[in-house]
């Protein structure tokens, strides 16, 4: 039998509707189920032929034999033979009221006999004053001599002979296999006795009573109770159980399932549609088409997820591991499962799926934020103008990212030839990282670039680039060192806004560069009307002036003289046999310093601006 959801269901409740069709197409899947074992029952019981008559005149060769023992024969002698533990026939017989039964040992086996004498306090004198039974043996006798098997001829009132009993679960187990004619137990149950050397103790046995026709077989074993409560306990702790469904009759054996599936002792068990009805409409399908599957020989296991709850969110999850029982051709009659609590495990494992998502997705975020960032980046950070050699200078900038793709900072820089016949030269560092920081970089650059063609000073200029991050709100702020060279008379004009101070190599020497007389400014940004002055710094041909910005020297837990003196001896380094002429030369010189400083996990990105003062024209 095949299903089909419906698919054109609109409402918002069209889960819980498929989830209704699925559990009748298991009901009716387990009723056609029932029907095959009903009908192939029916196909094999039909009486065997009669075997044919002996030919007259013939003898038949079957031996003619005593009449068989009768039942009760059997049940006393026999059949406690086979009996591995200690037990003991009961005969169940009406009280004087009508209203119960009264309950008569009729026979045992050697085990329980041995065990009468050892363990149950045995009645002597008060039993023989009441009755005219004759008293059971001491103890001694009990254990140094085993009777046969049945050898209590006479019915005997079996809580009169084991007193201990009637303050166990015995009596209840008789009642209730009395009553249900159905095995009751196995139940833990403990008595006291005296042991060898008088000392009184307590034994702990695990009961059982067994309806036999007639009459009920009442068994004990010692030592199993530890072994079952160990069992149980590692079952519950685990929160493992095993149950196995009779599809012809209907019926739950069971170990663990009830409290694996949260049930009260009195509710019922419930059957595979019950099942169903306990886990949530979604999960329906996939039970259904599992057992479909298996009932029909399609697979021979079933390994499911099954969520049990009000609603998704409080859910438990049980793993569901079956298999069909068959004998033969004929249709499986049993299905048999161990069950398991994995809901801790799966909310762990969905946990960790949102978190490996969430970062996912973060990182995609991220990526495509840094992606944004660094061709907004390429788009403002030109190359250098031609011109600059006719002016008398060669420069090689270098820019390295952090480690981080998504840390794209806000370095920038920018040199042009302006009308007046001077050459801007400026290096800046806008606060942060991401679009934040380099729309603001884009701010500053384009402004500067525009602001430069009014012929002002770099004073003039570093006031009002301060004036425009001002105006961009509290975090607006950056660093810069902007610079005219005059190439007619060799001299360098420069402001600091808060900027690490450029550094001077001179025929293998290396200096920082004196600052302005009032000393370096506040950074951009910080206080609107602050003012700038102006270092001047004569270069002479070969000089080379290294502009950079914070995130080459600057590491973590260091200091600013460490930083200061790790660079003078990277640049140090770089210019041990000066640096050769030409712009290919200072753009080596640049990267392998920046190869020398910046770690590969650095935090900030970082910019080297070098230029050389030249003959004009070379």
């Amino acid at each position: 039998m095949t299903v089909e959801g419906d698919t054109d269901n609109d409402g918002g409740d069209g889960g819980d509707d498929d989830g209704e069709r699925w559990l009748q197409a298991l009901e009716l899947l387990l009723a056609e189920q029932r029907f095959r074992i009903e009908r192939y029952a029916e196909a094999g019981s039909e009486a065997p032929a009669p075997p044919p008559k002996a030919p007259p005149g013939k003898p038949s060769r079957r031996p003619r034999t005593a009449p068989e023992p009768s039942a009760s024969a059997l049940s006393a002698r026999e059949l406690l033979k086979a009996v591995p533990l200690a037990a003991v026939v009961v005969r169940a017989l009406p009280d004087a009221r009508g209203a119960g039964a009264e309950y008569h040992c009729l026979a045992h086996n050697t085990a329980a006999w041995e065990d009468a004498g050892r363990r149950f306090p045995l009645v002597a004198a008060s039993a023989s004053s009441r009755s005219s039974r004759p008293a059971p043996p001491p103890p001694t006798a009990a254990a140094s001599a085993a009777p046969a098997e049945g050898s209590w001829g006479e019915a005997v009132p079996l809580f009169e002979w084991f007193p201990a009993l009637a303050a166990t679960p015995v009596p209840r187990l008789l009642d209730a296999a009395r009553r249900t004619g159905r095995p009751q137990g196995p139940e833990p149950a403990e008595w006291p006795h005296h042991a060898p050397d008088g000392r009184a103790v307590r034994s702990r046995v695990e009961v059982h009573v067994a309806p036999a026709g007639e009459l009920l077989l009442l068994t004990w074993e010692r030592g199993e109770p530890a072994r079952a409560r160990m069992a149980r306990a590692a079952q519950q702790l685990a929160r493992v159980a095993w149950a196995e469904w009779d599809l012809a009759r209907g019926t739950v054996e069971e170990a663990g399932l009830r409290a694996l599936l949260g049930l009260p002792a009195p509710a019922p068990l419930p059957d595979l549609p019950g099942l169903g009805r306990m886990v949530l409409p979604e999960p329906r399908e996939q039970l259904y088409r599992a057992l479909h599957d298996a009932l029909l020989g399609e697979r021979d296991h079933i390994d499911l997820e099954l969520r049990l709850g009000p609603d998704a969110h409080n859910a438990r999850v049980l793993r569901f591991l079956a298999e069909p029982v068959r004998a033969g051709s004929a249709p499986v009659r049993t299905v048999r499962a161990v069950c398991r609590d994995v809901t801790a495990d799966v909310r762990a494992r969905e946990s960790a799926q949102r978190a490996l998502r969430e970062a996912r997705a973060q990182r995609e975020r991220a990526e495509a934020v840094a992606e944004v960032a660094e061709r907004l980046r390429e788009a403002v950070l030109p190359g250098f103008p031609p011109e600059l050699a006719r002016h008398g200078l060669e420069a090689a900038v270098v820019y390295r990212p952090a480690g981080h793709a998504a840390r794209v900072g806000g370095d920038w820089y920018k040199t042009r030839v302006l009308p007046t016949g001077r050459v801007l030269v400026a290096l800046g560092d806008a606060r942060g990282h991401g679009p934040a920081a380099v729309t603001l970089m884009a701010k500053l650059r384009y402004a500067l670039a525009g602001l430069a063609f009014t012929g002002e000073s770099v004073e003039r200029l570093t006031g009002w680039l301060n004036l425009l991050a001002c105006d961009d709100g509290e975090e607006s702020t950056a660093t810069s060192v902007i610079a005219h060279y005059c190439s007619d008379r060799g001299l360098l004009r420069w402001t600091c806004a808060g900027h690490p101070p450029p550094l001077l190599v001179r025929r293998g020497g290396v200096r920082f560069l004196d600052p302005p007389p009032e000393g370096p400014g506040l950074p951009l940004g910080v206080l609107p009307g602050t003012p700038y002055t102006a270092a001047e710094t004569p270069l002479r041909p070969g000089d080379v002036v290294l502009l950079y910005s914070d995130g080459l020297i600057e590491r973590r837990g260091s200091d600013l003289d460490r930083d200061a003196s790790r660079l003078l001896r990277a640049v140090r380094g770089g210019t041990g046999a000066g640096i050769p002429p030409g712009g290919a030369a200072l753009d080596a010189f640049a990267r392998g310093l920046v190869d020398a400083l910046m770690a590969p996990d650095a935090e900030d990105d970082a910019t080297v601006l070098a230029f050389r003062r030249v003959e004009p024209g070379a």
